[in-house]
This record gives structure tokens, sequence and C-alpha cells, in this order.
């Protein structure tokens, strides 16, 4: 990896790129995070499916291999117990915005969490963009997701653009 800055890396915790061996942990913290944002609001996000982990765990190492994707864990004791997801974008004119890295996922196992393991990922996951030439970072989270985002605005994210959905169904067609 890039640059990782270990002094932020809380003690017996070891942040590395992911590789194939780990599909069945992040597939099972990816699942966790999907139930977690479909409980949020499950006409907005989708909803776990049985085979969710193995999909999820699939699609992590799937983008890992590709250029310009980033997929970094946090292992304690052998076992993984979080996961940062992003990637190099290029310009996107329907967000009104130039290349940026994109952070898609962070996610520690509850376990594991306010031991600053997110932190600790977020701060690979930024270097690796850094490395990859990316003039920013941003990230989406779900409106509800407060304590993620006040991890984000801690370390230095700022709010610029609001997400909002409405449902769409017979009932709107029919008034």
């Amino acid at each position: 990896m890039h640059g990782c800055n270990n002094r932020r890396v809380p003690a017996a915790i070891k942040i590395r790129p992911a590789h194939a061996s780990d599909r069945d942990a992040v597939g099972r913290l990816g699942a966790m995070l999907v139930a977690e944002h479909h409980d949020f609001d499950a006409a907005r996000f989708i909803a776990p499916v049985p085979d969710m982990a193995a999909r999820y765990g699939q699609f992590l190492i799937d983008r890992q291999q590709q250029p310009g994707m980033v997929v970094v864990v946090a292992e304690r004791e052998s076992a993984v117990v979080g996961y940062a997801f992003a990637g190099m974008e290029g310009d996107d004119f329907m967000a009104l915005r130039g290349p940026a890295g994109v952070i898609y996922d962070l996610v520690v196992d509850p376990g594991h969490q306010r031991q600053g393991i997110g932190s600790a990922l977020m701060t690979a996951v930024l270097d690796e963009l850094t490395a990859l030439g990316a003039p920013r970072a941003i990230l989406f989270t779900a409106d509800k997701n407060d304590v993620a985002q006040a991890i984000f605005t801690a370390t230095g994210f700022r709010r610029t653009m609001i997400e909002m959905t409405r449902e769409l169904g017979a009932e709107d067609r029919e008034t």
C-alpha cells in the first residue's frame, strides 16, 4: 500500500489490501452494510437476500482486481474486522464534478467499533486515492447514519449534496 500512516493504526490492527481469501469476511461485513441501510429506509436501499454475503464478497474481490479500485481491510488476530472500498472516477457531468476518489464503503464489525479502526481504514483508503492521483475524495452516507456522518466530518469531509428520494408508483400516475 502507498503511504499508509501506521501511527494512526490501533495496536494489534493491520491495515492491508484485500486478498481473494478475504472474500467471505468482507462479504459478511458488506451484507451487514446492506441490511443496515435497508433498515434505515427499505424503500430506498436494496433488501438483503439469502446469498448477499457471498455475492457482496465476490463483488468486492472482483473490484479489487480492477485498475483504479481499492479495497483495504483491517485485520486483528488474523480476522478481518473491517474494510474500506473506494475507486477513481472521472468527470461526472450529472453530479457536476470533476475527477474524484469515491469512497463507496467503510465498514467496521460492531464488536470492534469505537477503537479507531474506522479512522485507520479511512486514512489508508485516502492514502491510496492520493497515490492514484485523486484531487479530492467524496462519499455518500445514509441520512439516518448519524454516527458515520460524525466520523466523516471529524476526518475533514463537508456536506456538498443532499440526495432526495421519492417513490413512484401507480398512485402517482393516477393523480
